[in-house]
């Protein structure tokens, strides 16, 4: 069995979407949003590039970080990859989705399908998952020694799904990847009150900027328990409410390897300027644990 962990954090404009190989062979996604910045294709999905160009057939376990259009669009190619095991905030209901969808078709008509979709998947994967289930992310065992932990803030206003996302902490062989969705304020308000949460995020390798980096989603105090090595932006465009120097002045740095076989030592990358990000860590054939990054540039 392989001892490696593989990512990749897609370049899919200002929204998210992450994919995970486990040691095993075992398929997660975390988030489902749509289109390369780089590219300038708004129609790229990873969903389906998964599909046929990596010859993925079915996805173990997804994660949806909560349900706003730039984590949920590629939810219309779902069912090519007909996921197994789907993590997503269930406290938020149908109805509230969709007063959610009604202020996003304002702006752009073509929307609402998607938000129906969402709905549609909330009510078919409502059954509790079995313990036996091969898939069950709760045991290690399953995902070739992959620990996955998940955290649900609830507590939360629900005008701002932001504060409901969920928080995906991946660790194997003592390295460790925090993924939040967009979090902010109340989020962590609620979250940092509870010790296995602070436990779970303490001294992460890599972080991704929760809020897409923006000012809204810092937050100093989840900074510094995380004290990162590396912190990965998944955004668009550069925005007046970045906070990329911040994390930046709080990541500690990690050497990152470049196409064209350089490399240096960054504290942040931005899938706005750097494109694709491809984390593998784990261990190597001599038994010694590895972190590498590269970039798509």
């Amino acid at each position: 069995m392989s001892q490696t962990v593989k990512i990749i954090f897609w370049d899919v404009q200002a929204g998210h979407a992450t994919y995970i190989k486990s040691p095993n062979g075992k398929h997660i996604v975390i988030d489902l949003g749509i289109g390369s910045f780089d590219d300038n294709n708004q129609g790229f999905s990873p969903l389906m590039y998964l599909k046929h160009y990596m010859g993925v057939k079915q996805l173990d376990y997804v994660i949806i970080t909560h349900p706003h259009l730039d984590h949920i669009e590629d939810i219309v190619n779902f069912d090519e990859l007909n996921p197994k095991i789907l993590l997503r905030p269930k406290h938020i209901t149908n109805e509230e989705v969709m007063q959610e969808e009604k202020a996003t078709t304002t702006i752009r008509n073509r929307d609402k399908p998607i938000f129906e979709k969402y709905c549609e998947i909330n009510n078919r994967y409502n059954s509790p998952v079995d313990e036996n289930n091969t898939s069950n992310p709760r045991k290690s065992d399953n995902y070739g020694g992959l620990k996955i932990r998940t955290f649900h803030p609830t507590s939360c206003n629900k005008n701002n799904f932001n504060n409901h996302s969920i928080i995906t902490v991946l660790e194997f062989q003592d390295i460790k990847i925090v993924i939040p969705g967009d979090n902010e304020r109340c989020s962590f308000e609620e979250l940092l009150l509870k010790e296995s949460f602070n436990d779970a995020i303490k001294d992460a390798d890599i972080l991704l900027a929760p809020h897409h980096g923006r000012e809204s989603g810092y937050n100093n105090e989840f900074m510094n328990i995380v004290n990162p090595n590396l912190t990965i932006i998944s955004d668009g465009r550069f925005c007046d409410t970045s906070a990329t120097t911040r994390y930046s002045q709080k990541s500690k740095g990690w050497k990152v390897h470049y196409n064209d076989g350089s490399s240096e030592v960054r504290k942040c990358l931005t899938t706005r300027t750097d494109g694709e990000i491809f984390v593998d860590f784990g261990l190597r054939s001599d038994g010694k644990k590895f972190l590498q990054v590269k970039t798509k540039k």
